[in-house]
């Protein structure tokens, strides 16, 4: 968020929080890009705070609530306030339970596949509607060709996005395999290290798909360690998701911090991947 809007999404999470009875008079950001992450002190509760109209937040929320109640590895909403969305000034904003984070912040390969071994099992006994993965292929695809969204990207770049884009989503989208409902984004970025092990937020990314999606956004080591993946379908997955992240990068709407920088190495990376076939 730039400046002035993240003042008023820290302003309006702090009056919201205080209005539950919570004493909050301090905000340190965590992280800033399309959504604040804030650490509100002195309750100590963790907010995620979203413009009103960018967000499905009573979703997350109630995809949260079902997953850690049948023992899944994924950060807790905060017990001392309703499970809800709370709207305020323009914003969304969601209350979770701050975890401090572990004394080491890496991830071993097998932790990490354990932990996101048992979030694919408790999500496979749940029946909520989530749009299919080839869906975020679709919207990829519908911003590369959209030269008004994506005005800095080179011909040459925009046809290799669009190619693998097509060309991989509908291989992955034909393997024929087992689909089940999936936490859409589980990159590190998307994982917490706590003194009680891995914990997995931001599940409004879910989509169905088969688990190599999944697994595609993690570190390559991890996949190692995933009993039963598909190593062809993993490596077409983890080309087509460097695509996906690629695009996203590109949009002349992107907020995240280093996006152009990131959407310059990233295209050599898929230029290189597909090289080698």
């Amino acid at each position: 968020m730039n400046g002035t809007e993240a003042s008023r999404a820290t302003a309006a999470a702090l009056t919201v929080v205080s209005s539950l009875g919570l004493p909050a008079d301090d905000a340190v950001v965590l992280h800033d890009s399309n959504k604040l992450t804030l650490r509100l002190l002195p309750c100590d509760l963790l907010a995620r705070v979203a413009p009103v109209t960018d967000q499905v937040a009573r979703f997350e929320i109630e995809l949260a609530r079902r997953l850690a109640g049948s023992g899944c590895p994924v950060a807790a909403l905060d017990p001392r306030v309703e499970p809800r969305p709370y709207e305020r000034d323009g914003f969304v904003i969601t209350l979770w339970t701050y975890y401090a984070p572990a004394t080491s912040e890496d991830v071993p390969p097998a932790a990490y596949a354990a932990a996101l071994t048992r979030l694919h099992a408790g999500m496979r006994e749940l029946d909520v509607p989530a749009p299919h993965f080839s869906d975020r292929v679709a919207q990829a695809r519908r911003l590369v060709a959209d030269r008004a969204r994506t005005p800095e990207l080179g011909d040459a770049d925009r046809a290799l996005l669009a190619d693998t884009l097509r060309t991989l989503g509908r291989a992955v989208r034909e393997h024929g395999g087992a689909e089940q409902l999936l936490h859409g984004e589980p990159h590190p970025g998307n994982v917490l290290t706590t003194d009680g092990g891995v914990r997995f937020i931001d599940l409004e990314t879910c989509c169905r798909g088969p688990v190599e999606f999944d697994l595609a956004h993690a570190p390559v080591e991890v996949g190692a360690h995933y009993a039963g993946a598909d190593p062809t379908l993993l490596r077409r997955c983890r080309t087509l998701v460097l695509a996906m992240i690629t695009a996203w990068r590109w949009d002349r709407e992107d907020r995240f911090p280093g996006g152009r920088a990131l959407a310059a190495e990233w295209l050599e990376r898929l230029r290189a991947a597909t090289d080698d076939g």
